[in-house]
């Protein structure tokens, strides 16, 4: 009987050990491990020089070799043996011999003794021997296809070490460790691997685990040749059991709802959001005519609309559009209607062909007909009705936010009570600022669209044009207040003493100081991200007022925006059209005028409850359930009033507030994710990769022109309008604003924005205070350099760089 068996013969695990029966199984799947050979354990009982060894080494070349035990039960799916017999290395041919004597004895050794007493039990017994190639590695180590440590199966965890990966495996040396899963995780400075060669490393270990069937632990070697595998075993410590198939795409989205929410929120505002999304769009599509029955049937995705990804608010798109398809005329003009989710790309077709009714044909395209005519009917009815619904919701504001009750004595009982009034009374019944809005957009899209068909290009900036100057349109005010607060200042030499002082730096000056409360009596609730709970408002902290004042200070006195009310006559000889579009245009202006008056409204409402909810902490913090009172904006606002009402889970607050601390803490760290997210299966815990950001070169884009006009000045971009100040006449350039920001506007000779829409805030703002502004443009923060030269055509949405520094 030959003591030599090669290769290809290998896979009797009794005669060549369970490492050498897996290298011959890996070459057999069409892996490339070292060539090698097995000295089987007899022939080393008789003390003789093994026959046919000299040929078998000079088969497999010059050397040097490796020289390694494969003991019958090694690398098995229950007992690894890893670590407890010898292995030579960098052997030469002539050494061969006396090198795989020290390895079969090496079984015999009391640290195999006690492994076999612990693990395996049986008699001691020496190991086949393998010869094999030696890989001269430029790195190695070993790689587990699946988390041996969480017992995750969707994670290749690896442990990398430079030159020989026999330091490593005995624990000489730590290695340099990475995970790759659906996102790659590696140390801050890589030095033996690349994320490529992770990635390869990744995909050797996985094809070893599908050609055998189960999750294994390899070694792997690079030398100048590539990734080489040099062994293979089941991984033998527990893992998760296998999870049954989850195919369901769910897919998250932030570039529209980003300008409302952005960057970290907390979980009180996210479950307040969560709530108001419910119910103002329940009330939607009961408006639009959507029977109760439809809405009940639907409840699941009224209430999961929302997503929060990494402490970022997302839209949860998949639910959005099955909210979409209940709308009458669906199925007449799909395509139209999917634009109304204001989403930067398309939804794929797995969701948009699985979603909805199909197009309609026969009697069914008259069935949505009478559909889309009803709705109609039912929204012109709702405009008629409009002053006085408009007239109920100030009604039903008012008497919440003026009756009389006291934040600060009140106990949590009557508190919760409060905010239960406020969910009824108004973010239960938002009717005036839902119709509104949907007119609004039905409004200035229509009429914009018949300016530009009946006078072509110069109907689109008339159109902006006369949206100007309305005078009531209250998000323009704080603006305009500020600069001529900024006069008084200027005049009286008191712009350093207010920066220095504060309010107290006002006292000796009573007109200014009664200015600067009525701004606070009317704006306090307003500050930068104002619909997120936890943001620090003007009524806490007025400082960022301030700081706009003495900067308005500094520039002249800004003239009122004049007001160019349109030759009617000279634009439309037909005196038909002239009457119909002057219609128009005048009751689009009023909704525009409306939707930001009753948005403003909005944020006092959000204001009231956030005061609410910061003196439900007062007391909770008091009854030692909380640590301090805004710990609140780190539970629901279904564990809040839970802990108030009795329906709550676990009166252990404290701990709760501390996860939520910690998670958020590590997430604001990381870099916000990309604006699309798309996953299948259970969405609690959603990966993704890094975007990758294109370095743009180009001087000149365009985007959304929305307020006309030229002006070249210096760029500043900000980032967040509580830290940062816009010196007079600098162009603001923004990721996205908010109302918040109009201590920022008050100084900006122009503005750009990554986000928004001729409707959004900023565009309105800057139409009224007569200032060019261009949004929607994407990536403006990391293509425009902060306080680079730029020119910024309102008109035609171009932005330059000019390419010099100021």
């Amino acid at each position: 009987m030959s003591f030599i068996v090669s290769q290809a013969d290998a896979r009797d695990v009794q005669a060549v050990g369970g490492k050498a029966a897996a290298l011959s199984r890996l070459a057999g799947f069409g892996f490339t491990p070292p060539a090698f050979f097995v000295i089987r354990s007899e022939a080393f009982e008789s003390g003789k020089t093994i026959t046919g060894l000299k040929a078998a080494i000079a088969k497999l070349g010059e050397g040097p070799f490796a020289v390694r035990s494969s003991g019958k039960q090694e690398d098995g799916a229950d007992h690894s043996h890893a670590g407890q017999f010898e292995t030579v290395l960098n052997v030469a041919a002539h050494d061969v011999e006396k090198a795989a004597q020290q390895v079969w004895q090496s079984g015999f050794s009391q640290t195999v003794a006690t492994y076999r007493a612990l693990k395996s039990g049986g008699e001691a017994e020496g190991p086949a021997v393998i010869v094999q190639r030696m890989i001269a590695a430029v790195s190695a180590g070993v790689a587990f296809s699946a988390n041996p440590v969480t017992g995750r199966r969707d994670e290749v965890v690896i442990s990398a070490i430079a030159g020989l990966g026999e330091r490593l495996v005995s624990g000489e040396e730590d290695g340099e460790d990475w995970t790759v899963g659906a996102i790659i995780v590696g140390p801050e400075t890589p030095s033996v691997l690349t994320e490529a060669q992770a990635k390869n490393i990744a995909e050797l270990a996985r094809r070893s685990e599908a050609a055998f069937g189960v999750p294994q632990d390899i070694e792997w070697a690079i030398d100048a040749d590539g990734l080489h595998i040099l062994q293979s075993r089941p991984i033998t410590t527990a893992l998760l059991p296998l999870a049954n198939p989850d195919t369901v795409l769910t897919i998250f989205d932030n570039s529209n709802i980003v300008e409302s929410y952005p960057g970290m929120v907390s979980p009180l505002t996210y479950s307040f959001a969560v709530h108001v999304y419910d119910r103002v769009y329940r009330a939607f599509l009961a408006l639009l005519g959507v029977s109760d029955t439809t809405i009940a049937d639907q409840s699941s995705v009224f209430g999961n609309m929302l997503a929060r990804v990494d402490g970022r608010v997302y839209y949860n798109l998949v639910n959005w559009y099955r909210a979409l398809a209940l709308l009458p005329g669906f199925s007449l003009n799909r395509a139209y209607m999917e634009t109304m989710m204001g989403v930067d790309t398309p939804m794929p077709s797995e969701v948009t062909d699985t979603i909805g009714p199909r197009p309609a044909s026969g009697l069914g395209r008259a069935t949505e007909y009478f559909k889309m005519t009803r709705a109609g009917l039912g929204l012109l009815w709702q405009a008629v009705l409009l002053p006085r619904t408009r007239r109920r919701f100030y009604g039903r504001l008012n008497s919440a936010l003026y009756s009389g009750f006291d934040l600060q004595t009140a106990g949590p009982t009557a508190l919760a009570a409060e905010y239960r009034k406020i969910e009824s009374t108004l973010l239960d019944r938002w009717d005036a600022p839902l119709v509104n809005d949907f007119l609004c957009m039905i409004a200035f899209g229509s009429s914009r669209n018949l300016m530009e068909k009946w006078l072509g290009p110069e109907g689109v900036l008339l159109h902006n044009d006369v949206m100007i100057g309305q005078g009531d349109i209250i998000s323009a005010e704080p603006a305009k207040r500020i600069a001529r607060i900024g006069q008084m200042v200027k005049a009286a030499g008191v712009a350093d003493t207010l920066v220095a002082q504060g309010l107290a730096g006002l006292r000796a000056h009573p007109k200014i100081q009664h200015e600067v409360e009525a701004y606070l009596e009317k704006f306090a609730d307003r500050c930068a991200e104002e619909l997120k709970l936890e943001s620090i408002t003007l009524r806490e902290d007025p400082s960022s007022l301030l700081a706009a004042i003495a900067a308005s200070a500094t520039r002249g006195a800004v003239a009122e925006h004049a007001v160019r009310e349109p030759d009617w006559v000279a634009l439309f000889k037909n005196p038909v059209k002239r009457a119909f579009a002057k219609r128009l245009i005048t009751w689009t202006k009023a909704r525009v005028r409306d939707r930001e008056n009753l948005r403003f409204e909005r944020t006092r409402i959000f204001g009231y409850a956030r005061r609410v909810f910061v003196a439900l902490g007062r007391e909770l913090t008091a009854r030692d359930l909380l640590e301090e009172p805004r710990d609140v904006f780190f539970l629901t606002t279904e564990e809040l009033l839970g802990a108030v009402e009795g329906f709550g889970l676990s009166p252990d607050l404290k701990s709760l507030v501390s996860l939520r601390k910690s998670e958020d803490a590590r997430s604001e760290k990381r870099a916000d994710p990309p604006e699309r997210i798309e996953l299948r299966g259970p969405a609690i815990a959603p990966t993704w990769n890094d975007p990758v950001m294109e370095n743009d070169a180009s001087l000149v884009r365009t985007a959304t022109g929305c307020s006309a006009g030229r002006v070249t000045a210096k760029a500043r971009v900000i980032r967040d309008p509580r830290t940062e100040a816009l010196a007079s006449g600098d162009v603001l350039v923004a990721r996205h604003t908010d109302p918040g920001w109009i201590a920022v506007f008050a100084n900006a000779s122009a503005i750009v924005v990554e986000r928004g829409s001729l409707l959004s805030h900023s565009a309105i703002v800057a139409r009224e205070l007569g200032i060019p502004c261009v949004v929607g443009l994407k990536g403006a923060t990391q293509w425009i350099n902060d306080r680079e030269r730029i020119t910024v055509d309102g008109a035609t949405g171009q932005v330059e760089r000019q390419n010099d520094d100021l």
